[in-house]
């Protein structure tokens, strides 16, 4: 009888062994399962809380852009020169989409100018001058509280840079400057160059080449400006294209 009282004790300690086994992989499938699930709702949050971001980002931008009828029309077109320029010059799809994206919120920091430097029609005084200086790091300021715009904060911070050195706001001179803010340096000046405003009429096309090259070197990267004046001697309609479905 003890034999047997022995193995049935046994038996009956393995089938509480396999029951309380069974109770912790249940319990534990079910924390994992509500894990997976307070991840699930945590990324969903965290898309809403993004896209919610976006959205008042890109109503910054364009109350930037409608603020000044002679600028309206331009974060576009300089998104999509340089993204004409990058095509050129063999950039990643990645690249481009940075480029793309950069371009369009490149002047979002002006947001904090004032619309008495905005729209000014006599020339700056060195006050409003360092006063408008201030709009890349501004613009830096406001993305950099969304991750997803981490990828553009240098094209916005460092697009108004001169190969020189002599730019802001950080002065950085040639290579130090990062790829696609000198391409979007190349860009944006052509795009001021190109349109009316509230100080002066566009300039001739012949003059603005004339500019790039006399840029090169010293606001541009050589390489870039070489680029887009091929590009405006010889695929001038791409331009054209750009410059017609943002007036």
């Amino acid at each position: 009888m003890g034999v047997v009282d022995d193995m049935e004790s046994r038996d009956r300690h393995e089938d509480i062994l396999v029951d309380e086994c069974e109770r912790l992989r249940n319990e534990i499938c079910d924390k994992d399962s509500r894990i997976h699930e307070l991840t699930r709702e945590l990324k969903e949050a965290k898309l809403q809380i993004e896209r919610a971001y976006l959205e008042n980002i890109e109503t910054l931008r364009y109350a930037v852009e409608v603020r000044n009828p002679y600028t309206r029309g331009h974060s576009e077109r300089v998104s999509k020169y340089a993204v004409l320029i990058g095509g050129k010059m063999g950039l990643t799809e990645s690249e481009l989409k940075t480029l793309r994206i950069g371009g369009l919120f490149h002047d979002i920091g002006k947001i904090g100018t004032p619309d008495s430097i905005l729209l000014k029609e006599g020339k700056l005084t060195d006050e409003e001058y360092a006063r408008i200086k201030r709009h890349p790091l501004i613009g830096t300021e406001i993305l950099s509280n969304a991750r997803v715009f981490d990828d553009i904060l240098p094209v916005v911070k460092y697009h108004h840079e001169r190969f020189d050195g002599s730019g802001y706001p950080e002065q950085l001179k040639g290579d130090e400057i990062p790829l696609l803010a000198r391409i979007t340096a190349v860009a944006d000046s052509f795009d001021a160059m190109s349109s009316r405003r509230t100080y002066r009429d566009k300039l001739e096309m012949e003059v603005i080449v004339q500019e790039i090259k006399n840029g090169k070197g010293t606001q541009f990267d050589p390489e870039i400006a070489d680029v887009f004046i091929d590009v405006l001697e010889n695929c001038f309609e791409e331009i054209g294209e750009i410059q017609k479905s943002y007036v």
